[in-house]
């Protein structure tokens, strides 16, 4: 976790380094779609998985009760 947070940091360190350049403004507005799509696909990947995790945790319940 800790590398992803310093990963993201000098990232976003050279972007802000690229907005304040009028010549790079088309590339960062890309990257910033491009960081905040990736963010939603992130949550959204998030949210699924954990929701899967849970039907299979309630689902092998329910077997492994069944069994009994």
């Amino acid at each position: 976790m800790l590398r992803l947070y310093t990963g993201v940091t000098t990232w976003w360190h050279g972007l802000v380094e690229r907005v304040r350049e009028e010549r790079g403004a088309t590339a960062v507005e890309y990257a910033l779609m491009v960081a905040l799509i990736a963010v939603v696909i992130i949550a959204a990947v998030t949210f699924l998985g954990e929701s899967a995790s849970d039907k299979f945790d309630t689902v092998g319940s329910a077997v492994n009760n069944a069994g009994s």
